[in-house]
């Protein structure tokens, strides 16, 4: 194993756990072209992850958003925000959630800032605000660069496949 993947299989740093992108396939069921998130940097289970899209023109949304412009759609920027959080969970819970899902329940105070094309590579900013049960609460940022792009707040609920 060379030594750029074994600090990318789920190792820990001093900023926390990472995982690429196969270790996020094996936390998460999405598969291409619905997986969001290349790679997840920063994970502290139970506290917060760093999602990374490197956002490309050839995403199969792009052919009609837009053609003459391309812009990432802001509900690919919040599934992606999503994606993120059910990798933190999955961290966070290990053995526990082995055969279950992660479902969308609500999304709060979805606002998108600035748009985000074709070469950005979008960090999506997750953070725990609290769980009862199986339904945990996020925050999220996206951001490209110091940009602020898009943020939300959303819930989820853990359950059997």
């Amino acid at each position: 194993m060379d030594e750029h993947r074994a600090e990318s299989d789920g190792s820990v740093s001093e900023n926390g756990r990472t995982a690429d992108v196969e270790r996020i396939m094996e936390l998460i069921p999405h598969r291409y072209p619905f997986l969001m998130i290349d790679r997840a940097e920063q994970i502290v289970p139970d506290v917060s992850c760093v999602g990374i899209k490197n956002v490309t023109i050839g995403e199969p949304f792009f052919q009609g958003h837009f053609p003459v412009r391309p812009v990432m759609p802001g509900v690919l920027i919040i599934e992606a925000m999503a994606q993120t959080a059910a990798v933190l969970v999955v961290e966070t819970l290990g053995q526990a959630a082995m055969g279950k899902l992660v479902y969308f329940m609500t999304v709060d105070n979805a606002r998108f800032r600035h748009p985000v094309v074709p070469g950005d590579v979008l960090r999506l900013h997750v953070s725990k605000l609290r769980n009862r049960g199986p339904v945990w609460k996020f925050s999220g940022e996206g951001r490209v660069g110091k940009t602020l792009v898009a943020e939300a707040t959303y819930a989820a609920m853990i359950m059997d496949r």
